[in-house]
């Protein structure tokens, strides 16, 4: 329980430390190129803009998107695409239930007595 709490405390740290290290960068810049978007230490996003409604879509839904994660809307970080969550569940769940392509994988029976591996074949149907 202890370490749960030590590292719920270590990572609303470096949250709150990305957050003020976006601000600072944007208020280090002269006043007419403040964009108030940008990526903090070159890798993490963040955008400080009003979000609209076309933003949230390609941020939360984005058919058009083979990536995971995409910019935040707002804030500092990564947003979950969950229209690339919902078709790698349904690649994941049709190999788990086998409704998908699947595998068809042939073993030969090793007879008794013999030391020799029995043969496996896996093929695509």
């Amino acid at each position: 329980m202890r370490t749960l709490r030590r590292v719920r405390r270590l990572v609303r740290f470096a949250a709150f430390g990305l957050v003020v290290a976006a601000v600072a960068t944007e208020l280090a810049k002269p006043e007419p190129e403040r964009t108030w978007e940008g990526r903090v230490l070159g890798m993490v996003p963040y955008d400080f803009r009003p979000p609209t409604l076309q933003r949230i879509r390609d941020a939360y839904w984005n058919p058009g998107s083979g990536r995971l994660f995409s910019d935040r809307v707002f804030g500092v970080g990564w947003a979950v695409n969950l229209h690339r969550a919902k078709a790698l569940l349904e690649v994941a769940f049709g190999r788990l239930m086998g409704t998908g392509e699947s595998l068809s994988i042939r073993m030969t029976v090793r007879s008794e007595g013999s030391s020799k591996r029995p043969d496996v074949v896996i093929t695509r149907e």
